[in-house]
């Protein structure tokens, strides 16, 4: 009989038991109990990490919770106190200047770069608006010697805090009168003397080819003062950023992060826009230059003297939630469909009266599928103040519709 042996029966003499392995069998329980230890350990982990990251997920931009933080984190508390701004029909307003006539006075006669220059620094700002975790930096405009400045909303959006440095560097608090996102204008308000307001042209008068120059901070403040020029590259050019469409001036005169907010100029040295954006800003290619935009002086002094005589601007719809999209994975993780993740809604709105909490998604307006605020947005401006709106919303696994009347947004 052939002497066969297992790989593991070497210690142990087959001859005595003639009926295959004689090996005592091997006890495996102390294996299967380290394990199963090591399961339990790891699902643990994992089930400690799936609810952190929902935690975290859910307390994203938690405005109470950030300006509280924010707050306490403050070094000069005092120094930041915000002035407080004077509204009302005796607050200045912006007005608009007609172009000189060349033939009727010699102050008709186009300005050089450097008296253009020279004329309209001292009502350039520079603004710095620390928000939580996060600073921008703009330009901004001396709409009046009482205090008013003009700059975008998109700037100053979500700022816990607003400084200003003036021309002669001088540096001082801001306090935030209004803004409206869809012109992407904002006006604030400083406590301070002897500032020079700028003189604001007719930008119904502008044609293509006229000749502009810009002023601001490109790339942030340590490039303050900078001016660039060139032409009007176009007028009456329909833009759409951020689910708005927006009537701009189109310039060649190069504009970069932190010129936003600044002014246009024209030839005789009058603000015939608020520069708002260049085209890199919201475009997937590289390598674009020479497409700067502005909003015209015309459409800044509708806005701005709603917004300082009444702190907003009339007629603009309001639903009173913000939020965020969910990525692909997030909609995988939790099983949920594609939407709008709600971080805040403001006490008082429209989406508070219908019971909207932070935590639901809302998954469309109207049937519109709903996937980010830009979507929110388009849907949202469609309508006027008063009109009724249908809201998919998803909440703990079920999916509802709610109707919401939309009211008019102050501020």
């Amino acid at each position: 009989m052939d002497d066969k042996r297992y790989p593991f029966d070497s210690g142990f003499d087959d001859g005595v038991y003639g009926t295959g392995c004689t090996e005592p069998p091997k006890n495996h329980q102390a294996i299967i109990a380290l394990l199963l230890i090591a399961v339990i350990f790891l699902g643990g982990i994992s089930t400690a990490l799936s609810v952190l990251n929902i935690r975290l997920f859910q307390q994203l931009n938690r405005p109470e919770e950030q300006a509280v933080a924010f707050s306490a984190a403050r070094q000069n508390p005092a120094e930041s106190t915000e002035p407080t701004a004077p509204l009302g029909q005796d607050a200045s307003t912006v007005a608009i200047h007609a172009a000189p006539d060349p033939q009727a006075s010699p102050e008709g006669q186009a300005l050089s770069l450097q008296e253009i220059y020279e004329k309209n620094i001292p009502s350039v700002v520079s603004i710095t608006a620390q928000s939580v975790g996060a600073t921008s930096t703009g330009t901004g405009v001396v709409l009046s010697v009482k205090g008013y400045l003009v700059t975008n909303c998109h700037v100053v959006e979500g700022a816990q805090d607003l400084r200003v440095r003036l021309s002669d560097d001088r540096e001082c608090a801001a306090a935030l009168v209004g803004s409206d996102p869809v012109s992407d204008l904002a006006v604030l308000y400083i406590d301070a003397e002897g500032l020079t307001e700028a003189q604001f042209g007719d930008s119904d008068s502008l044609r293509v080819g006229d000749s502009v120059v810009a002023i601001g901070d490109p790339l942030g403040v340590e490039l303050r003062g900078t001016m660039t020029d060139g032409i009007v590259s176009a007028i009456n050019r329909g833009v759409t950023v951020n689910g708005r469409t927006m009537n701009l001036i189109q310039t060649n005169a190069a504009l970069n992060s932190g010129n936003s907010g600044g002014p246009l100029i024209n030839s005789f040295g009058q603000v015939v826009g608020i520069n708002t954006m260049k085209i890199g800003t919201f475009t997937d290619k590289s390598g674009v230059e020479g497409l700067g935009f502005a909003i015209p002086s015309a459409t800044v002094k509708e806005i701005v003297n709603q917004i300082i005589c009444q702190g907003y601007v009339s007629g603009r719809p309001w639903l009173g939630l913000t939020g965020e999209g969910f990525s692909p994975f997030y909609q995988r993780f939790y099983q949920v469909p594609t939407g709008l993740y709600i971080t805040q809604v403001d006490p008082g709105s429209p989406a508070d009266a219908v019971g909207l909490v932070p935590g639901d998604i809302l998954v469309a307006m109207d049937g519109t599928g709903i996937a980010s605020m830009e979507d929110l947005n388009t849907a949202l401006y469609a309508h006027q103040v008063g009109d009724r709106v249908n809201l998919t919303v998803f909440r703990n696994g079920l999916q509802a519709d709610v109707e919401v009347a939309l009211t008019e947004n102050k501020g």
